[in-house]
């Protein structure tokens, strides 16, 4: 392996996948939170670490290596400077505006070990485990039933949306939630500090800070030539002309940018809730997104400018012609009935994650999608997901592939 990243496709053969294993950070999740920390219901953590660490074995029988965020970023914190420079930012973007607060809660932190006070961070401190002298702020008087000084976590297990590896660069994202935004700090950190990255020059194709929002769920590799992104509820015009901006700018492999305008809906939180690639002309897909749909064509003009195409086609169209194929097969979820399409896909059944061409992996609880995939000859490796399925997302929806071989 000649760099630390490469995607090039969605369907390559899996060498390496960033997880995160579901922590504490569940436990702090009640009912009068649920919204503002984007979840339905509440996962049994215990249940929930059991699927995952299942979903893991699956991987490493695979020969897939997997690396897990809450580790990379403990090793990235070996200096003293950087994890107290880390620390203020967390904080900051925490919104904790009290000195008196902030000084409490980095001593508190800092008095931890590496591997713990990740995990803290991750998980939420709640206003009873540590004391503040006197009244810390305005906001403290105001606020003085909500439980938490730092919220809770709970979205980590989807390591897909805070960054994308694009080729053999970066998208570290901008979330569109308040609930979501401190996910890329840990994305941050490991690429400025962890020793896989040094001497490396990755490219970054998209910042963090960046003020237009863009998640990884929207952001599929379909050829080392063309990316797709879909413009949803969470992922901006603005970003996605960026990311083309900086994709043509550095020479990288690709030539076009699809922008697939998605509904801004739950439904349709992001483009691989509703389309996932399984082989190398075969799509499993909502059936609601066949189309006709608006696509944007992004392609580099000249002078460094941007060219941009529109026009209104069926799905099967777009990505044979993207993909160069006389035809692709299009497998609904759910085989296209009503009833069970609304149901399996409330459970992710379109959001599969292939680990070679052909191969996949999906929550076992979609058995119709499942069989249907089977008889399109894709190998099926099915996970446990009573309670992972719970957050609103799938196996692809929880990894985030770093190396695929190419194809």
């Amino acid at each position: 392996m000649n760099s630390v990243l490469n995607v090039t496709s969605e369907i390559g053969k899996l060498k390496k996948v960033v997880l995160h294993k579901p922590g504490r950070e569940i436990e702090n999740l009640v009912p009068e939170y649920l919204n503002k920390l984007l979840f339905d219901d509440i996962p049994f953590l215990e249940a929930a670490r059991e699927e995952h660490d299942g979903f893991a074995n699956i991987l490493r029988q695979n020969g897939v290596e997997v690396l897990y965020i809450e580790k990379l970023v403990e090793e990235s914190l070996t200096d003293i400077e950087v994890k107290k420079q880390f620390l203020i930012n967390f904080l900051r973007e925490s919104r904790i505006t009290s000195h008196a607060l902030t000084e409490a809660l980095m001593e508190y932190l800092l008095s931890m070990d590496t591997k713990v006070m990740v995990e803290t961070l991750m998980s939420g401190i709640r206003k009873d485990e540590i004391s503040i002298k006197g009244i810390s702020s305005l906001v403290e008087i105001m606020h003085n039933k909500y439980p938490f000084y730092l919220d809770p976590m709970p979205n980590l297990y989807f390591t897909r949306d805070p960054a994308a590896t694009i080729g053999n660069g970066l998208s570290i994202n901008s979330m569109n939630t308040s609930a979501r935004k401190r996910e890329t700090l840990f994305i941050e950190c490991v690429y400025r500090n962890h020793p896989m990255f040094k001497g490396q020059n990755t490219p970054l194709w998209y910042k963090r800070d960046f003020p237009y929002s863009i998640e990884g769920g929207d952001e599929l590799v379909l050829s080392d030539k063309v990316l797709a992104i879909g413009c949803s509820e969470r992922t901006s015009p603005e970003a996605i002309e960026i990311v083309a901006q900086n994709l043509f700018e550095k020479n990288s492999s690709f030539e076009r940018v699809l922008v697939f305008e998605i509904p801004a809906c739950r439904a349709f939180m992001h483009l691989d809730t509703v389309f996932t690639m399984v082989d190398y002309d075969k799509f499993t897909i909502h059936p609601e997104i066949e189309g006709p749909l608006n696509v944007y064509e992004v392609t580099k003009g000249a002078n460094n400018t941007l060219s941009f195409k529109s026009h209104k086609d069926e799905l099967n169209k777009i990505l044979s012609e993207a993909l160069n194929l006389n035809a692709v097969e299009l497998i609904r979820c759910g085989g296209g009935d009503a009833i069970t399409a609304g149901r399996e896909q409330w459970n992710d059944g379109s959001n599969t994650l292939a680990i070679a061409p052909g191969i996949v992996v999906t929550y076992n609880r979609n058995y119709v999608t499942n069989d249907i995939l089977t008889r399109h000859g894709v190998k099926v490796i099915t996970m446990p997901s009573s309670e992972l399925s719970r957050g609103r997302g799938g196996p692809r929806c929880m990894s985030m592939p770093i190396y695929r071989e190419n194809i």
